[in-house]
């Protein structure tokens, strides 16, 4: 999911302040139903006395995490589970303390385990990660034991420099270090950025692939992130890097481990797919191979060489276990793990110790819950307690009240409660004239990170919204901009939620209150949007005006796919996203009169 991206602002980001940017982002690869009570996994023989000709490889992994250490709340800590009767059920899931265990039970009685994330392990993190640089989350994932993982867009929110840190270790620049008398060592796991290079000597920003060996076994990982990264991270997070086209680098770093012997190879890709139900249970190789699953990674792997034996995908937060056939007409297992440690996939690969390569047709898979009814692992539960006791005299503080959950993250309508609130937070906070005299706010979905849950996180009460809630739901502190744009542009920008490259996969703008307008999805691309119907307090737009419109400086740049977007003029810069909500919070509540879920009756949907 794309989301909007943090500027390379760190002295901004002052622990006062609590304004942080994290990327934390997880995508670990797949591992099949039942893989961990397969018996001793030593092997296939045939036989007695003859050595085994195979053994099975556990590859377990998931994708991003996005630095939710702990149990995400409300619905977005939900999966979906279909039944037996055709129902569908939302298990409760996610949180280190699970995920760990989970993964630590899987391995038992596979001698020959690896685990593997897709991407985005960092980034976007709710505050106990994000305000110390997702030192936090690396942590946590060496304790996990995570062997490889490659790069995802948020990898890149806080820019090259701080990758390096994050992967080489070493106190944050300007904050320094966070607990007396300990450095931070990055992270044990290489993380792989293949198609990603330094746009002055032309070489690898990391190193582009590593291979896993036991007892003769070897596996080669290649990771790549989206090539349109720098379209959904803010300039300064790409800057001096250039992204190439994904399936060309695997398929080149392919061939090089092919020639260095190294036969079996899995592909680590931060880009996904839809599948046609959320379910995670799902059967997306019914009625045939990869028929219910839609998006780019579908043309990915098609294109990926036959060299390569399974793809970890993630991106798109979505749950599959699919086989898209490969250039030979091959199937091969393409997996994703939901996000924020929700699930995670058993893959079991056969690798032949004569050819050195994956028995393709043995290849099993399947996701699993990372249920919350296990035993927490309490080596996470302790880390948990460390960092969230740095954080509290931030965390902890109230902002507002609300009168029951409002869903953000968690909803799948185009109009979402929170994006309302937020969209009218932004407008509020920057109409008046000497700050702006916005007239219309709009808000990229992407950037709407959690959803605000009526219940307490922690000992604050029922209904009261801390600031790291409020941080969850708004991690980036991106910078607001008011700007000048036309009527016209106006109408193209909103068009370009439906079309040009977000006509596959559309991204609707959280708009304030008096923007209305109605989306009619029977038809296809720009024309989805009813042009005649866009008003603003019940007047039609006028093309030929000029309308003062606030949004934050990701989607200023023309991010997300907004061009029209970048296109405006007279810029003043405002306050942080974070700082408007929170005002926003404050001036329209109480606890004796809670903020109530807004109507969601801007956007019309026609269906």
């Amino acid at each position: 999911m794309s989301a909007t991206p943090q500027k390379n602002r760190t002295p901004r980001r002052v622990l006062a302040a609590a304004a942080g940017l994290a990327t934390v982002g997880a995508l670990v690869a797949a591992m099949p139903a039942g893989a961990h009570d397969r018996g001793n996994g030593h092997g296939h023989g045939h036989g007695h006395g003859h050595k085994p000709r195979t053994v099975d490889v556990q590859l377990l992994s998931f994708n991003d995490l996005h630095g939710n250490l702990e149990p995400p709340a409300g619905s977005a800590g939900n999966v979906s589970e279909t039944q037996p009767d055709g129902t569908v059920k939302a298990i409760p899931a996610g949180g280190v303390e699970y995920l760990a265990t989970s993964l630590r039970t899987a391995r038992k009685g596979s001698p020959y385990s690896v685990t593997a994330a897709g991407g985005d392990m960092v980034g976007a993190s709710p505050l106990l990660s994000g305000l110390f640089h997702d030192e936090p989350t690396i942590e946590a994932l060496n304790k996990l034991k995570l062997d490889v993982s490659a790069v995802g867009n948020h990898e890149f929110d806080e820019g090259a420099t701080e990758l390096a840190r994050l992967q080489n270790g070493g106190c944050h620049p300007v904050e320094g270090c966070y607990e007396k008398g300990k450095k931070f060592k990055g992270a044990d796991f290489p993380y792989l950025a293949a198609n990603v290079t330094k746009e002055k000597t032309g070489k690898p920003l990391l190193k582009p692939y590593t291979v896993w060996k036991k007892n003769g076994v070897k596996i080669g990982f290649i990771g790549v992130t989206l090539e349109g990264t720098p379209d959904i991270v803010t300039a300064n997070g790409v800057k001096g890097l250039k992204f190439h086209d994904e399936v060309e680098t695997i398929n080149k770093y392919a061939r090089e481990l092919d020639r260095k012997g190294v036969k079996s190879i899995v592909a680590l890709i931060h880009e996904g797919g839809a599948p046609a139900s959320t379910s995670y249970n799902y059967d997306c190789d019914s009625p045939g191979a990869g028929d219910g699953i839609s998006g780019p990674i579908v043309d990915i792997a098609k294109g990926i060489t036959p060299k390569v034996d399974a793809l970890v995908t993630g991106h798109t937060h979505q749950a599959y276990v699919c086989t898209v056939p490969d250039p030979a007409g091959k199937p091969r297992m393409v997996t994703s793990a939901s996000s924020f440690g929700k699930l995670y996939t058993d893959t079991t690969l056969t690798y032949d110790l004569r050819t050195k390569d994956i028995v393709r047709t043995s290849v099993k898979s399947a996701n699993h819950v990372v249920t919350r009814d296990q035993p927490k692992a309490a080596d996470m539960t302790s880390l948990i307690e460390r960092w969230n006791k740095l954080a509290a005299p931030i965390a902890n503080r109230p902002q507002g009240w609300i009168s029951a959950d409002i869903n953000g993250r968690g909803s799948t309508a185009p109009e979402k409660p929170l994006g309302n609130v937020i969209a009218d937070a932004q407008l509020e906070g920057l109409a008046p004239a000497d700050k702006g005299g916005a007239e219309i706010a709009f808000m990229n979905p992407g950037g709407i990170r959690a959803d605000l849950v009526y219940k307490a996180s922690g000992s604050e009460g029922d209904g009261v919204v801390t600031y790291g809630e409020a941080f969850t739901v708004q991690p980036f502190t991106n910078m607001m901009n008011v700007v000048d744009l036309t009527g016209a542009q106006l109408v193209t920008a909103l068009q370009q939620q439906v079309s040009g490259p977000n006509e596959a996969s559309p991204k609707i703008l959280q708009v304030s209150k008096g923007l209305t307008y109605t989306l009619d999805l029977t038809k296809t691309g720009a024309a989805r949007v009813v042009t005649d119907s866009i008003k603003l307090n019940g007047a039609a737009i006028d093309p030929a005006r000029t309308y003062r419109v606030a949004m934050n400086e990701f989607l200023a740049g023309g991010g997300d796919g907004f061009p029209a977007l970048g296109q405006g003029t007279n810029k003043l810069v405002g306050a942080s996203d974070l700082d408007l909500f929170n005002a926003y919070l404050a001036a329209h509540s109480t606890a004796a009169a809670p903020l109530a879920p807004p109507a969601t009756d801007r956007i019309t949907v026609v269906q």
